[in-house]
């Protein structure tokens, strides 16, 4: 079986721990102030939750795809709320969850709770052991905002080590320091280092992180052989593309983690090692999607349980693999347990994937990819990047499931 075995052994760690009381306090009862036509009230206990992908589903960087509005509107009933429970899953992380669900609510027109979002990183905070570390964050954004965000107390940039070591950078010829420049002794170890998604100066981070990883977390120096394991690292997002606003996918946080990977191996003769690797396909990422829905439908009292999760995304590698590997979680776990006993992956053609002729019929077409476009640490196994279905756009994703979980729209207005 295709599997991520660090991340399966870390995930089978954490579902052993009743991890739901670590996440922050959740509501989702707040009533959007639309009142739109929806679904029939006698549907008022949904069996069945919706993981959404964003990019690629719902909009293309700052840009709605059209028809996504129109589409959500299929979810709320004659009351304007959610009929059913709804988180979003992406593997963008420079933002905080709020910016991201004020995005949404706006792009939607339907109110989005910053608790409804999850980003690539936010299944960190699955990870207490870390908090109190010192700990170097390497990404874009409002990283410090980002990582206190998440629990971490004591954090040091890129740029705060690159200014307390100036003799490090040394590519950019315009940013290289000035005679006299001292190294910085005021920062201290870095014990761990949290990748939360690909930085804008790469050679600048990836110097860096190498020198971490060759110091035991002191980069004054290199240590004579490197160490070995070397200092932890935990990587958010590990797609190689992703679709924004050009024709063609664009360089994602995979493609950062796989230079890095590379010139560690070159320099070392060994094998860059994860403590984590957390956004879609990693299976820690779909159990915390799966608690935040268990936890939506608890606080909107709805009584049937969640027997199905249906994942919609627009990524073979990243959306349709994570989906299908965790309803493998799903099948192996105890029938009699608690939560979703499956997880169907629906690929829509807007994003990364784009098929330009008809839908196929036969969900196996959708695999075209002759190059395993995955992260190294994942086996390919096309089986896992088969999507349940294969449909045009959000619209008909929403259609299908709707149609297949016995539901109907409301004929009021």
């Amino acid at each position: 079986m295709g599997t991520l075995v660090g991340s399966q052994r870390i995930f089978s760690r954490l579902v052993k721990k009743s991890f739901i009381s670590g996440l922050h306090h959740v509501s989702f009862a707040t009533a959007p102030p639309w009142g739109v036509r929806g679904l029939s009230a006698s549907n008022a206990s949904p069996g069945f939750g919706l993981l959404f992908d964003i990019d690629g589903v719902l909009v293309r960087g700052r840009h709605p795809i059209p028809g996504a509005a129109e589409a959500f509107r299929k979810l709320l009933d004659r009351d304007g709320k959610l009929a059913v429970p709804v988180v979003f899953v992406t593997n963008a992380g420079n933002c905080l969850r709020q910016e991201r669900s004020e995005e949404l609510s706006q792009v939607l027109g339907v109110q989005i709770s910053p608790d409804q979002v999850i980003l690539s990183h936010s299944p960190l905070q699955m990870f207490p052991q870390f908090l109190e570390k010192c700990v170097l964050v390497s990404g874009q954004g409002p990283l410090e905002d980002v990582a206190k965000d998440l629990g971490f107390r004591n954090v040091v940039t890129i740029e705060a080590m690159r200014q307390a070591y100036p003799l490090l950078d040394m590519v950019d010829q315009s940013r290289r320091p000035r005679s006299g420049a001292a190294i910085s002794v005021s920062l201290p170890a870095i014990e761990a280092v949290v990748l939360l998604g690909e930085p804008v100066r790469w050679e600048t981070s990836l110097q860096l992180i190498l020198d971490l990883l060759l110091s035991a977390g002191r980069p004054s120096e290199w240590s004579a052989p490197p160490p070995y394991p070397h200092i932890p690292i935990l990587a958010c997002n590990m797609d190689l593309l992703w679709m924004a606003e050009a024709k063609t996918p664009r360089f994602g946080h995979g493609t950062f983690l796989l230079c890095l990977e590379t010139l560690y191996r070159k320099i070392t003769g060994r094998e860059l090692q994860y403590e984590a690797l957390i956004g879609k396909p990693s299976p820690v990422t779909y159990n915390y999607a799966e608690q935040l829905i268990l936890r939506q439908a608890t606080e909107r009292g709805w009584r049937n349980p969640v027997r199905t999760l249906y994942a919609i995304g627009d990524n073979p590698m990243a959306d349709i693999y994570g989906a299908n590997l965790y309803n493998r979680f799903l099948q192996s776990r105890c029938r009699d347990s608690p939560g979703p006993h499956s997880c169907q992956s629906v690929l829509v053609c807007t994003g990364v994937y784009s098929y330009q002729g008809e839908v196929p019929s036969d969900p196996q077409e959708s695999v075209t990819q002759t190059v395993f476009h995955g992260h190294r640490d994942f086996k390919f196994d096309p089986s896992l990047v088969e999507a349940s279905h294969v449909v045009r756009d959000v619209g008909e994703a929403l259609e299908l499931i709707l149609e297949k979980e016995g539901w109907r729209r409301s004929q009021e207005s």
